[in-house]
């Protein structure tokens, strides 16, 4: 297996959170916030974390804390701000508001490395999810060019890069539930008793 000293965890915590109307890093489950849970999640798999947001609110967490390179862009730019702040060739790359993941999910990802593939994302409940992914380094002159022609269309921009997905059993399917609305933060309560 690949040692965690090369491997970087990246969080996105930039999006605007419309729909949710507050920032969903700081939504709490469980006694603890959305970000604190994907950083307990990539701890035991990396060597450092950084969280790609212009909230300075996010230093609280220890980890370290870069403004995207391309604001308004969308995940692309999350993930290639990231990336060149990276110092390791291999990057597991998370969104804030999935705070049911845990590291053996993650694990699943690391275990599919191999000698050709850029991308490897997790396909959970029929969609593929390239916020659960772990992306080589290889990957951030891909994302520049697209993000210099205006590409805002992350699935668009995996497809340019060699792509493996690893497909959850479905029984763990409810650990990469998404929440983007104040309606789905309850529903998750309601069905875990969080």
């Amino acid at each position: 297996m690949i040692d965690k000293k090369d491997i970087t965890g990246i969080i996105l915590a930039g999006g605007k959170s419309s729909r949710m109307g507050t920032d969903k890093g700081f939504l709490m489950l469980n006694g603890k916030t959305f970000i604190q849970h994907s950083i307990d999640a990539l701890n035991p798999l990396v060597s450092k974390i950084i969280i790609v947001s212009n909230n300075e609110d996010y230093n609280q967490f220890g980890a370290k804390r870069i403004n995207d390179v391309f604001e308004n862009s969308g995940p692309i730019a999350g993930i290639y701000s990231g990336l060149i702040q990276s110092e390791t060739a291999y990057n597991l790359v998370l969104s804030c508001d999935i705070p049911l993941i845990n590291s053996n999910v993650l694990k699943k990802l690391i275990d599919g490395i191999d000698n050709t593939s850029e991308v490897i994302q997790i396909e959970s409940n029929g969609k593929t999810m390239p916020l659960i992914a772990l992306y080589k380094n290889s990957c951030e002159h891909i994302f520049y060019e697209l993000l210099q022609k205006g590409e805002k269309r992350l699935q668009y921009a995996v497809s340019q890069c060699k792509v493996k997905t690893i497909t959850l059993d479905n029984k763990f399917d409810f650990l990469t539930t998404n929440v983007n609305t104040k309606e789905e933060l309850k529903e998750l309560k309601n069905a875990y008793n969080y």
